[in-house]
């Protein structure tokens, strides 16, 4: 039986010294006075959901701006093949004039 005792009181105290550190995780607001332990709990798994809320909020951004991304790369691609038949166009019309300002020399 004094086992037991040892034991209970052991896990009394780590139940404690988890609720401190609990505390210190867990923004307590203005009442920052003493707590029940279901106060603190309840407090814990409202912030808990909380930062899940903004975990989704931030992988939603984060998937909203890679198809952003994307959609500017394909866009700047796209751009690049037009300047390249543009130049090359602009370049066989460049030789084109040439050779007619040839002839009339």
């Amino acid at each position: 039986e004094a086992d037991a005792a040892v034991c209970s009181c052991s896990r009394r105290a780590q139940l404690r010294l988890c609720l401190e550190r609990l505390k210190g995780l867990v923004p307590l607001g203005a009442s920052a006075g003493r707590h029940t332990t279901l106060s603190l709990l309840t407090r814990a798994r409202l912030h808990i959901q909380k930062l899940e809320d903004q975990e989704r909020r931030a992988l939603h951004q984060i998937e909203q701006l890679q198809r952003e991304q994307r959609h500017l790369q394909r866009q700047l691609e796209k751009l690049g093949m037009e300047r390249v038949r543009i130049d090359s166009i602009g370049s066989s019309l460049s030789s084109e004039r040439s050779d007619s300002d040839q002839g009339e020399s």
